[in-house]
């Protein structure tokens, strides 16, 4: 699994410390994750998987599968979590014509 976990920070263009600081968990525990000396508790992969939602459970914990959920139908794109200190201001929807759109999701 400390591969897997790896691969999916590369994927996510992450460092340790960063990934670490995401999921509220202490830098070392995220390192000796990695190096295989410790394997993930449950508030770890409770956070993980509260922050990274379409991130493949059975890919990280199996390697079956891939490492994204396929999106459901409906969706516009993958979402990644917002991680709880952030709130979502708004969103500029760009379109070809050189127009846009702006959304505020609390308005």
């Amino acid at each position: 699994m400390n591969r897997r976990l790896l691969q999916f920070l590369q994927a996510e263009n992450l460092t340790q410390t960063q990934f670490a600081d995401i999921l509220s968990v202490a830098r070392g525990s995220v390192s000796h994750i990695l190096a295989g000396r410790n394997k993930p508790g449950y508030d770890f992969m409770e956070s993980l998987l509260l922050h990274y939602p379409n991130l493949n459970l059975e890919w990280l914990l199996t390697g079956q599968g891939k490492m994204y959920k396929e999106p459901v139908e409906g969706d516009l794109f993958p979402v990644h979590a917002v991680p709880p200190t952030r709130e979502i201001d708004r969103i500029l929807v760009f379109y070809k014509d050189n127009t846009y759109q702006e959304f505020h999701p609390n308005e």
